[in-house]
């Protein structure tokens, strides 16, 4: 049969309907992982079509799947982080939707609190078991979407759930019945699809899936779980660890649409930013991060990593307002106590820090030869320099400028002598065995002893 794609507007075979395949024995892809090896990436040399959506978006899992990494965020964390979500995502909700646990009275006090604000984004959602009286709860709470867990690989369906493929198919299916009786829009969560049989259980089930929500005239959004950061962002790799065949595949052969697409990364093997990207440009309209990256294991795809990615790919930040990531790195410091890696790009204590002399004597004739973008003015973050035994004149001048705030006639260079007497003091410190950077406390008394002499 042919038929008019939507998607490219030209006629397309429509003969491809994959049935599920009910195996006796699970289908665990050994060539690729070999649980005493590294897992191999395999390539197939089939290529998808780029096909980024005209709108795109970000959801947040902050308080879900951030919170099962860290300890118990307090109410007013949550509700403090949710509105400088609100502010970073801007008056258009590119920062669309943000996920609540509901199962304690302070998770329930949390999201009362937060759709007090009247915000309009990011809307409210939630995770919940698949059981009907949580689905009644989410209802109760005045929440439209909730998450629940379709877990598709063979390893989730015969060694967890102890089910064939076929029972765990019947199962969810029943579950999504479920949520449309209680008035719930489903979110399917399709548990390590990046290890998950394709062809013969992903796209037959979420065909049944999309023929459910025909049928009932309930959207189901698709979030694809790459649960162990198996996925991989190559052109040409093979499935299951191919992103972009996955997001391929379940447009072209599920029928799922873009707005109802949404990836869901974790950092395994480093490539979460990445692999989340290549959702975006092969189809997916959102996808799913958490403040900061903070998640399972070695976290989810960093929000604020894809607030500029959404900003180098559409050629604009739309209204977001990236000042409010300083704020959020600020937050987890100073109120909630957690320690940022200090290189950690954007909220890092060190992101945007030079150490080396040679680096701060170009950041003194133009910050644009070592300085990522305008940080001063989209992070709220000038450039800095630590001062150490490699800082050399320029570094301690530069240093002196910014820390002090000094312009025009008043700012220092190399040859300043009062720079000329700090390199001085500074080569002393480290001639007698010093190794560390020094203080910003150290540097201002040793610049007022100068001065007072």
């Amino acid at each position: 049969m042919l038929e008019i794609s939507r998607k490219s507007n030209l006629l397309e075979q429509d003969s491809y309907r994959y049935s599920l395949q009910d195996v006796a024995e699970p289908n665990l892809y050994r060539e690729m992982f070999n649980y005493d090896e590294v897992p191999k990436v395999a390539f197939n040399h089939r290529r998808v079509p780029i096909s980024m959506p005209e709108d795109v978006w970000i959801t947040d899992t902050s308080f879900r799947d951030g919170q099962q990494s860290m300890a118990p965020y307090t109410v007013k964390q949550i509700v403090d982080l949710y509105k400088l979500l609100s502010r970073l995502g801007g008056p258009y909700g590119i920062i669309r939707q943000s996920e609540f646990f509901i199962y304690t009275k302070k998770d329930r006090e949390a999201i009362e609190k937060c759709m007090d604000l009247g915000l309009q984004f990011p809307e409210i959602t939630t995770w919940i078991r698949a059981k009907k009286e949580d689905f009644k709860m989410v209802k109760e709470l005045g929440i439209k979407e909730t998450g629940i867990l379709v877990s598709c690989s063979d390893y989730h369906i015969f060694k967890k759930m102890q089910m064939s493929r076929r029972q765990a198919q019947d199962y969810y299916l029943e579950t999504i019945r479920d949520a449309f009786e209680a008035g719930v829009v489903p979110r399917c969560h399709l548990e390590d699809i990046t290890r998950a049989d394709f062809y013969g259980f992903v796209v037959p089930f979420v065909n049944e899936i999309m023929k459910l929500s025909k049928e009932a005239g309930v959207p189901v959004k698709i979030r694809a779980c790459d649960t162990m950061g198996y996925g991989v962002p190559y052109t040409a790799a093979a499935l299951p660890r191919s992103v972009s065949g996955i997001i391929y595949g379940l447009q072209q052969f599920s029928g799922v649409p873009s707005e109802m697409l949404e990836w869901h990364g974790h950092n395994d093997f480093y490539k979460a930013v990445a692999n989340a990207s290549t959702a975006w440009l092969y189809g997916a309209s959102a996808v799913n991060c958490s403040l900061l990256g903070i998640g399972e294991r070695t976290g989810n795809v960093p929000l604020e990593a894809m607030v500029f990615e959404y900003a180098s790919l559409k050629g604009s930040l739309d209204g977001m307002d990236p000042t409010a990531i300083t704020e959020i790195g600020r937050y987890f410091r100073d109120e909630m106590g957690y320690d940022i890696p200090p290189m950690t790009p954007f909220v890092g204590e060190n992101f945007n820090v030079t150490r080396a002399g040679i680096h701060a004597d170009g950041l003194m004739k133009d910050e644009e030869i070592y300085n990522i973008f305008n940080t001063k003015k989209i992070l709220g973050r000038a450039p800095g320099v630590t001062v150490s035994k490699t800082s050399g004149l320029a570094g301690i001048a530069y240093w002196i400028n910014e820390h002090y705030g000094l312009t025009g006639d008043d700012k220092m260079t190399k040859d300043s002598p009062i720079v000329a007497k700090m390199k001085e003091w500074v080569d002393e410190m480290y001639a007698d065995g010093r190794t560390t950077s020094l203080a910003t406390k150290e540097l201002e008394d040793k610049l007022k002893s100068l001065y007072q002499q």
